[in-house]
């Protein structure tokens, strides 16, 4: 029983990503532009890569809107572009 696990401890296992909203203009979902930066390996300069992914975004009041930063979260496929769901909203655009 102790190779078991819990719901919990796999929801754990799951990515965190902090990203910015780019676009709100689907019904369910938004764009988030994730940002990374690291050294390149041969010159040591910082490189900035950032990827598109689409997020699940709830409806409601706590709904993310363009500009706002977010936490989303890696979650089975809801649909054909979307494995990610938005889970709070950082911060609120200005």
């Amino acid at each position: 029983m102790a190779e078991q696990q819990t719901e919990a401890e796999s929801r754990a296992r799951r990515k965190v990503r902090t990203g910015v909203v780019t676009s709100d203009k689907m019904m369910k979902t938004v764009t988030v532009s994730l940002t990374r930066r690291y050294a390149h390996p041969v010159y040591g300069k910082q490189v900035t890569r950032t990827k598109k992914v689409k997020a699940r975004n709830v409806a409601g009041e706590g709904a993310a809107r363009a500009g706002d930063t977010v936490r989303i979260m890696e979650t089975r496929p809801l649909a054909k572009t979307v494995s990610w769901r938005v889970t709070e909203v950082v911060e609120r655009a200005k």
